[in-house]
């Protein structure tokens, strides 16, 4: 199978997560894309969804399906999104598509975390792909330094020439050199640095469940 077909396949697997009558919440990606085709299936069965990106917002409320604000729903039974490595322990990189900050907080508000990937996201140890970093312009440099200190390589991700701007107005810094070990211990410290708004290590908010797809159909990982 190709690995838009995998994708497709885990996105309709994460169905069986949702639960009816309430809202879910989602993530964003192409992986994430195919889950909310999948959604709109059955779409008469839930609130709505809470959403991670304006991305994600525009295909939910494209395909019929309401989004609420996160700040209207105390708690979600359950969120579902994309992962760029995921590891035995269900510790994730994110960010690849720009939204971690957000999509750490609708994690951080939900019950249970379903990861949806294809094998080659799953990975012995973090840090080949590169860790993304949402940070406040004028820290830039400075956290270009402080990475080096760690042997990480930090350059500002660009869109057209200039740096790309989050949803949320910052910049995101792509990291690589990395090797994570120990996630949350890396998490907890990235997040102490002045500027830093978001590192994409999701180990705090880690998944629960992963349905990876494989040539032999989805596989269920539970952490």
């Amino acid at each position: 199978m190709t690995q838009d077909e995998l994708k497709t396949l885990v996105g309709q697997a994460a169905l069986q997560y949702v639960v009816p009558g309430e809202i879910v919440g989602v993530g964003t990606g192409s992986t994430v894309n195919k889950f909310i085709d999948a959604l709109a299936t059955m779409k008469g069965q839930i609130r709505g969804a809470v959403s991670s990106s304006e991305a994600s917002t525009k295909r939910l409320k494209a395909l019929g399906i309401a989004v609420f604000d996160s700040n209207d729903v105390a708690e979600l039974s359950v969120y579902i999104d994309g992962a760029d490595e995921i590891d035995a322990r269900g510790y994730m990189i994110k960010g690849g598509g720009a939204a971690l900050t957000r999509e750490k907080i609708v994690a951080a508000q939900s019950r249970q975390f379903v990861c949806i990937a294809d094998e080659s996201k799953l990975v012995p140890t973090l840090g080949k792909f590169p860790l993304p970093v949402e940070v406040i312009p004028m820290a830039t440099q400075r956290l270009i330094r402080q990475f080096a200190t760690l042997g990480g390589r930090a350059t500002v991700r660009l869109s057209d020439g200039q740096p790309l701007v989050t949803d949320n107005g910052q910049q995101l810094l792509d990291v690589t050199g990395l090797q994570i070990s120990d996630p949350l211990a890396f998490e907890s410290q990235v997040n102490q640095w002045p500027g830093v708004v978001t590192v994409g290590v999701f180990a705090h908010q880690k998944a629960h469940v992963c349905l990876l797809g494989t040539a032999g159909g989805v596989k269920t990982l539970k952490f």
